[in-house]
């Protein structure tokens, strides 16, 4: 093959030269009749998508999306992007960062109007993906905000769903939490069964508060003070006084976030009104003094 190409192209020669074609001549420049190439795009991912499958870390090769009528995993409810000092920054933002901190606090403002509501208050949960080390290096400077659907307040695994959450919490949303008749092993809180508030229960969740910053350790020490803060939200959902009363009204159960979303800049507390000395067949929302007397 080669032979004939070389025979071919030693024929063609041989016609222009002997011919009145004048060969072409080069103009001396080697990069003008070449368009400028365009940098290559980086990859960033959709918002307004959901997702069948999550990751921390999304890779551009296995990226996939699915239409939110079908099942899904989760929806990506926001992309935004890490600017000013940390999008010069050689090193990805890592769990515990300021950087990371201040990216969550804009994934719960997004979430919050996507939902209608503060998604602590529901089976919900928000997560956060960035990009690869790699693409990170390349200069990726994106950060993606995932909310997902999931089975109990004990269970925060995402579950699969169809149709967006787009509004989910306007109005009486199924996925609120309400009332719960917690199931314990000795005094130990082992799970909240959800129950409808008309049936007989020994807790409803009345709120959330957001805790200051800390790290981590600290917070494990400051039961005391959660439990003092889940009180006060108690009197106000109760519509009871705020007093040396108030303990022997009711008790308190608290949900911190995870240790990952402590690190990643989540600071809501999930509180519950307890009680412990008998059943509740109604919510004790706005109930007052007379509703839940104190002892």
């Amino acid at each position: 093959m080669r032979r004939w190409l070389a025979l071919v192209l030693a024929g063609t020669v041989t016609a222009l030269l002997g011919g009145c074609v004048r060969p072409h001549q080069a103009d001396g420049d080697l990069t003008d009749d070449w368009p400028a190439l365009h940098p290559p795009a980086l990859f960033v991912p959709a918002t307004d998508a959901c997702l069948p499958r999550m990751s921390s870390v999304v890779q551009a090769a296995s990226y996939e999306t699915v239409d939110c009528a079908r099942s899904h995993l989760a929806e990506a409810v926001h992309v935004g992007s890490f600017t000013g000092p940390v999008a010069r920054a050689a090193q990805r933002p890592e769990p515990g960062s300021a950087a990371l901190r201040t990216a969550r606090a804009e994934c719960d403002q997004r979430a919050r109007e996507v939902l209608g509501g503060d998604w602590h208050a529901a089976r919900l949960t928000l997560t956060m993906a960035l990009p690869t080390l790699a693409a990170w290096a390349a200069g990726a400077r994106w950060f993606r905000c995932d909310l997902s659907e999931t089975d109990s307040i004990d269970n925060t695994r995402p579950v699969n769903r169809a149709g967006s959450l787009r509004g989910a919490m306007v109005g009486d949303s199924p996925l609120t939490h309400r009332c719960f008749d917690p199931k314990l092993i000795d005094d130990n809180l082992n799970y909240m069964a959800p129950v409808l508030c008309s049936e007989p229960h020994r807790a409803e969740f009345v709120g959330v508060y957001l805790e200051r910053d800390m790290p981590w350790a600290a917070f494990l020490r400051i039961d005391q003070q959660v439990h003092r803060r889940c009180m006060a939200l108690i009197a106000r959902f109760a519509a009871v006084p705020d007093n040396s009363d108030l303990p022997y009204r009711a008790g308190s159960i608290f949900y911190p976030p995870s240790q990952r979303e402590w690190e990643e800049g989540d600071r809501g507390i999930r509180c519950f009104l307890w009680s412990d000395d008998r059943k509740l067949t109604r919510s004790m929302k706005g109930a007052g003094p007379e509703g839940l007397p104190a002892g």
